[in-house]
């Protein structure tokens, strides 16, 4: 195996600090703003709810047709799992927006910008 060349390895690094430089003075990131953040939760907790429902709906639709005669069980069941995973996602993204929000304003104060 061949060593490698080191000014193929040195331009490399240049043009890696270079692309980094170029990154970091790029446009940044405004922290989301409340109608933002109101429609994300609203999303979250009204797909997971059409979701959960939409499943328990078919599978009951579905046993149905085999004489099983399950109507309205499994549509309880999945829209109540619908419930809980939409109240999960929705504290999953408001630790996230928090995160990003705590970021925006560490980043607006090592800039030496105030609020």
């Amino acid at each position: 195996m061949a060593a490698p060349d080191p000014d193929r390895l040195d331009s490399l690094g240049k043009r890696l600090a270079e692309l980094q430089t170029k990154q970091a003075a790029g446009p940044k990131r405004q922290p989301p703003n409340q109608s933002g953040i109101a429609f994300r939760f609203a999303t979250e907790l009204v797909a997971s709810l059409a979701v959960g429902g939409g499943l328990g709906w078919g599978i009951d639709w579905l046993f149905g047709h085999f004489g099983f005669h399950t109507r309205p069980v499994f549509l309880i069941v999945f829209f109540m799992l619908g419930i809980v995973a939409g109240i999960r996602n929705v504290m999953r993204a408001a630790t996230e927006i928090n995160a990003e929000i705590a970021r925006t304003q560490v980043s607006e104060t090592e800039d030496g910008k105030e609020k």
